[in-house]
């Protein structure tokens, strides 16, 4: 586990829920010193102290200040250490929820000595005392961030330490078969060297379990952070229209003036259980308009770069030269093409569009009339699955591009050490590639990972978490 001391001794705090009007807001106080800082704020109406009161208690009063002011009626709750979040004391301040009480309190407990949380350090300590690895403390921002039951249930597993458990296994194994080589390398009488084979056999259920856990990883990452698509096609085609049904309210302006939208409209759906990024963008068209222009780039960059496309036609008015010319494009890339306007009538036929494209999924829509809403929905999870991803929750999936990268060095490394012993080079070698599958295992549960890449971790957290 890394260590570092030098937070040892400092008080933490900061607010722990968003900024704005509501029931509650809490400002969170961790570390040695969290119970006294408070306690020299608290009024109890019976004049008890934070020092006295139970474990996992609740105490009514008021946080003051340094002349006696009341700030807010509160409801604090004292956590002592180990029995935490951070496993350090830690204090909750329930205060009314709005800008100027919770900004009061905090203020009150920066004067008495506490330092304001940095993004992820309350997370960080927890994991920093032992009370998560690092995998375990990246799927809290995932709960946090889930945008979907799916993506949430995933995280929760992780949480759990699922992935974990699997990474240890396999990390516990690695350092077995190097103990046992180091031990022939170092008393080769007394133990002997390790027969290639057997290094490699045992290298070899690694590899398939490695294997098996990065075949995951490509629809982790879809689950976790969304299917990035883009809404393509030629102005007035209903592109609007579509995103409004997809989303199921007005969320983009609708007019019959090519050319509305000039800038990218962005939303999050929730379909079959995945997040689609959906961006509805400006018509693609020859055009003089210099705003209008910039739209057209900026739609054609997001083409490139999206994961999905919807391409869009109105199917009530037979097929444009830039209707054939985008379609060509779409050749090899993943997309659905729409043919909108069905309560118009059907002009473009189906097959005009297969020719073009023989192996893209094609689904008549009548975005106003809410027309084959569901059809279109089962038609793009089925293009992005290609019935390959688990959404029972059953199976553990790899979400993070971060724990991929690292799976994907422990397994050349794993690779390289098969090859070394079929080649009869010195076992010394083996260990060096042992060793080194062990270190990229390590870095998923942050046994093996530098602290500075541990300070880039947290520091995509939001601050109170």
């Amino acid at each position: 586990m890394v260590q570092d001391q030098g937070w040892v001794e400092d008080t933490i705090v900061a607010i722990a829920t968003p900024i704005g009007e509501g029931g509650i807001g809490i400002v969170r106080v961790s570390g040695a010193a969290a119970i006294s800082t408070v306690d020299q704020a608290f009024l109890s109406p019976k004049g008890r102290s934070l020092a006295s009161a139970n474990n996992w208690s609740l105490s009514y009063g008021w946080i003051v200040s340094a002349t006696g002011e009341k700030l807010d009626e509160v409801v604090v709750s004292v956590m002592r250490a180990p029995h935490s979040y951070t496993r350090e004391d830690v204090v909750e301040i329930n205060c009314h929820s709005g800008l100027v009480p919770l900004q009061n309190i905090l203020q009150r407990m920066l004067e008495l000595g506490a330092r304001l949380a940095e993004p992820g350090e309350f997370t960080k300590r927890a994991f920093l005392h032992g009370r998560l690895d690092l995998s375990q403390a990246e799927a809290v921002i995932d709960i946090i961030r889930a945008k979907t039951d799916k993506g949430h249930r995933l995280a929760m597993r992780q949480l759990e330490g699922d992935l974990s458990k699997a990474v240890k296994v396999m990390r516990h194994d690695l350092v077995g078969l190097l103990a046992a080589i180091e031990a022939g390398i170092d008393f080769p009488e007394e133990v002997g060297d390790m027969e290639a084979e057997e290094v490699v056999a045992l290298c070899q259920d690694l590899e398939e379990d490695l294997k098996a856990l990065l075949a995951t990883a490509d629809s982790g990452k879809i689950i976790r952070e969304g299917i990035d698509t883009a809404i393509i096609g030629r102005p007035n085609v209903g592109k609007s229209s579509l995103l409004n049904m997809l989303v199921r309210e007005n969320r983009a302006i609708v007019t019959e003036i090519p050319g509305t939208t000039r800038d990218v409209i962005e939303e999050v759906v929730n379909i079959g259980g995945f997040p689609f990024v959906i961006r509805d963008t400006a018509g693609i068209r020859h055009t003089e308009d210099v705003i209008e222009k910039i739209g057209v780039e900026r739609a054609k960059a997001l083409m490139e770069g999206a994961d999905l496309i919807l391409y869009v036609i109105d199917g009530s008015v037979p097929l444009q030269d830039e209707d054939i010319e985008l379609l060509e494009q779409l050749r090899g890339r993943r997309a659905v093409v729409v043919l909108n306007k069905l309560d118009l009538g059907t002009v473009v036929s189906l097959d005009a569009c297969k020719q073009l494209l023989p192996d893209t999924a094609v689904v008549r829509v009548s975005s106003t009339e809410k027309l084959g809403l569901k059809q279109l929905e089962e038609t793009v999870v089925s293009e992005v699955t290609k019935g390959q991803i688990d959404l029972s929750g059953e199976a553990l999936v790899v979400t993070r591009t971060r724990h991929k990268q690292a799976l994907m060095d422990a397994l050349e490394s794993l690779v390289a050490a098969k090859e070394t012993s079929l080649s009869g080079l010195p076992m010394d070698l083996v260990a060096i590639d042992i060793r080194g599958a062990a270190e990229s295992l390590g870095e998923i549960t942050g046994d093996t990972l530098q602290s500075e890449v541990i300070d880039r971790i947290f520091a995509d957290f939001c601050i109170g978490k």
